[in-house]
């Protein structure tokens, strides 16, 4: 019968050569995970437009609802983007939810017009005290 018990020329003491690689997979998938959260979020902020020029520009709180309108008349509400026939519903919840009942409105430099009133026309039926217009700086 054979003894379970290691043998004195057996190398019970010896040092086990292998690579633990649960750690490093522990990491890669802490890092896959970041990578794909930050990716969404970037995609999802907003889109770039053409702002007008202005000499004079002061800074607007942080606080405050930005609604964006895009050349093509895509329309987004603090980097959301939203139907244009639902913007009012859309606002509304964004006003509800802002500190500073202001709407920035970034529009495009080719936006019609019609577009950006129907905008801030919305933003006040939906309660906004403020309206600010963004601008770059000119040149």
């Amino acid at each position: 019968m054979a003894s379970s018990l290691p043998h004195e020329d057996d190398d019970a003491g010896g040092i086990v050569a292998e690579i633990n690689i649960t750690p490093l997979t522990d990491v890669f998938l802490v890092l896959l995970i970041i990578f794909m959260v930050t990716s969404s979020v970037i995609a999802n902020t907003g889109k770039q437009v053409n702002l007008p020029e202005a000499s004079v520009s002061t800074a607007t709180d942080k606080q405050a609802v930005t609604v964006t309108i895009t050349e093509a008349g895509e329309v987004q509400v603090n980097g959301k983007s939203v139907p244009y026939d639902q913007l009012g519903a859309h606002l509304k919840v964004a006003l509800d939810a802002a500190e500073q009942k202001t709407v920035i409105l970034r529009g495009d430099r080719t936006v019609i017009l019609e577009k950006a009133v129907y905008v801030l026309d919305q933003a006040q039926l939906n309660g906004a005290k403020g309206f600010a217009l963004a601008t770059r700086k000119a040149k």
